[in-house]
């Protein structure tokens, strides 16, 4: 993979995360549970929005 598109993947990335975390804040869940969330995304930020993706979307 060249250096443009490690540069592309990296800003989707970020995108994706920032997409995320706008999510949980806006979700109606706990302050706990959105505060964990993050964390792990911002923590882990490609396996944690995975994660988040497939088992905390509909729950936070």
């Amino acid at each position: 993979m060249g250096f443009e598109y490690s540069g592309i993947l990296g800003i989707i990335i970020l995108v994706l995360d920032i997409w995320a975390i706008l999510q949980i804040i806006k979700g109606g869940g706990s302050t706990g549970r959105k505060i964990l969330w993050i964390l792990v995304i911002l923590l882990l930020p490609v396996i944690g929005l995975i994660i988040w993706f497939l088992a905390g979307r509909g729950r936070v």
